[in-house]
């Protein structure tokens, strides 16, 4: 996006839409990728550089605990159901941001760590949980100020706590074993956020069969909010006016270190 000229800082709503930011009338429309895509861009550069810090975190120690590919399908998966649950919550907003990912990689985390057999100690791991449960909590109570799409989070984390949960059966079991039961739980959570895909586009096309074929061109001009936390950002119509900034109270280098 910048090499091709737009604000690292602050881009114009119609670029972040020209690059596959989520929005109703278009992802639940022609262009269903945008629930996809939109994890992966970001309202400025503030808001990219915060997620991809907890990224680089929780990232570390959900490599040790799944493996690379567990942890890049869980990864979009969840980002994927935050998409959909803030589609389902509010389809006029247009979201983009990691942070319903990243949201999915701690509920995994939780879930797998919480119900796996690990063989590490268990202070280590109920220390990991305390930290895991803490940055949820934190991020989640401060997701409700204006211009952070909670809901993302919230489904996000929803889908990591699932496929975490279903995951966690098979820890440990040998090679063959972890890797067939994985795509069997990741091949199901995806069947499943397919059809609820589907049952969301039909029931926009019921409400507002118009909206779907919406043309973002007619957009001039909007405010756009960013958060700096780990958090998906949005766009509103009407802006809402308040912008706030916070910190995370903890580093995740100490998680991912409790697991070696």
């Amino acid at each position: 996006m910048v090499v091709s000229g737009i604000s690292p800082l602050r881009p114009p709503v119609q670029q972040l839409l020209r690059w596959g930011a989520n929005w109703g009338p278009l992802s639940l429309g022609m262009q269903p990728w945008r629930m996809l895509t939109s994890n992966y861009l970001h309202i400025g550069i503030i808001h990219l550089f915060f997620n991809m810090w907890c990224l680089w975190n929780l990232g570390a120690l959900a490599e040790r605990v799944f493996d690379g590919w567990t942890y890049f399908l869980v990864y979009a998966l969840s980002g994927f159901g935050g998409s959909l649950v803030s589609l389902w919550w509010h389809p006029m907003v247009i979201g983009a941001g990691a942070s319903g990912a990243i949201f999915g990689l701690a509920g995994a985390l939780i879930a797998a760590l919480y119900l796996g057999k690990h063989p590490i100690p268990k202070e280590a791991i109920q220390k990991t949980l305390r930290s895991l449960l803490l940055f949820a909590g934190y991020n989640l109570f401060f997701g409700l100020s204006a211009g952070i799409d909670n809901s993302a989070h919230l489904g996000g984390l929803l889908t990591g706590l699932a496929a975490g949960a279903l995951l966690a059966r098979r820890m440990p079991s040998s090679e063959e074993v972890w890797k067939s039961w994985r795509n069997k739980v990741l091949i199901s959570i995806a069947l499943v956020l397919l059809a609820g895909a589907v049952y969301l586009r039909s029931e926009a096309r019921k409400k507002s069969p118009s909206t779907l074929h919406f043309e973002p061109s007619s957009f001039s001009s909007a405010s756009s909010m960013r958060s700096t936390t780990c958090r998906r950002a949005n766009v509103r119509f009407p802006p809402p006016s308040a912008l706030k900034f916070t910190r995370t109270p903890l580093s995740l280098n100490a998680v991912a270190a409790n697991w070696d």
